[in-house]
């Protein structure tokens, strides 16, 4: 069976080129282009190996001398739709890791899948651990009523709150059935966070952290806290690598990682 044929958006990006690394080092997987928006060389050498695959700013130049399979983008939000539009337009599959997404952009995208007939997960989260961490949340919000959630991500990090406590928010209330309370107290507080469902989203940027994330759930006399953390970026190649693979032969919009793992709370 021929490996699959994969491009990388955000190529020379932390995640890019952890994606690449992934990629190469997959049997059933070959990256055959990159994509971004800094490119200054027209190729880039894979890791550990000689092998070059060619790079370019220019998505459409990628996708036509490479005829891939999968699109995999880990770049900025404004550059999402635009490289889902091209992309899906050319028949390839999608997997988008980047997060900042809008509830418009998330629309326009399962309307692109079923007008092109191809694929596309879209997850604010790859790592496996952090979507045990999401289910396992969903499952404990039906037993309090109360909630916050704090976010710790590293200086860098573009947006707050982060995707996925954002996802962790809308999951835990939609299987729920309803918000959650928030606390008999001034709920305008600066320091309250933003508020998602009746939950307080904190968010920590600092050096030295990478990503980590804590659900704090309180009742009458006790507390129940869900921890997650990474400390290195590969925690989500095997998400991506799986993504990639079901992506394929799948037509239409997937969102999240948990639909591929069959983590869905029933109602």
């Amino acid at each position: 069976m021929e490996p699959i044929r994969v491009i990388v958006q955000g190529a020379l990006g932390r995640m890019g080129t952890e994606v690449i690394k992934a990629l190469t080092a997959e049997a059933a997987t070959e990256c055959v282009g990159a994509v971004d928006l800094k490119a200054e060389a027209d190729s880039l050498t894979k890791p550990g190996s000689r092998e070059t695959i060619p790079l370019s700013a220019d998505l459409e130049a990628i996708i036509t001398s490479t005829r891939p399979d999968v699109l995999v983008d880990f770049s900025l939000a404004a550059a999402v739709m635009p490289t889902v539009r091209t992309a899906s337009r050319h028949g390839v599959n999608l997997v988008i890791g980047t997060t900042g997404l809008s509830a418009s952009d998330t629309a326009e995208m399962e309307c692109l899948a079923a007008e092109h007939g191809v694929g596309m997960v879209v997850a604010p989260n790859f790592s496996l651990g952090a979507v045990v961490m999401m289910y396992l949340a969903k499952i404990a919000g039906r037993y309090f009523d109360s909630a916050e959630i704090i976010e710790l991500h590293h200086h860098n990090k573009q947006d707050a709150p982060s995707g996925t406590s954002r996802a962790t928010a809308l999951g835990m209330a939609e299987a729920r059935g309803r918000d959650f309370e928030l606390p008999p107290s001034r709920h305008d507080y600066p320091s309250r966070g933003e508020q998602i469902s009746g939950i307080s989203l904190h968010s920590v940027r600092l050096p030295g952290l990478l990503a980590h994330q804590e659900v704090i759930l309180g009742g009458p006399g006790e507390t129940l806290t869900i921890r997650h953390d990474t400390s290195g970026r590969d925690c989500y190649m095997p998400g991506v690598i799986m993504a990639v693979k079901k992506v394929v032969g799948q037509p239409g919009f997937i969102y999240g990682l948990d639909a591929l793992l069959g983590l869905r709370v029933e109602e």
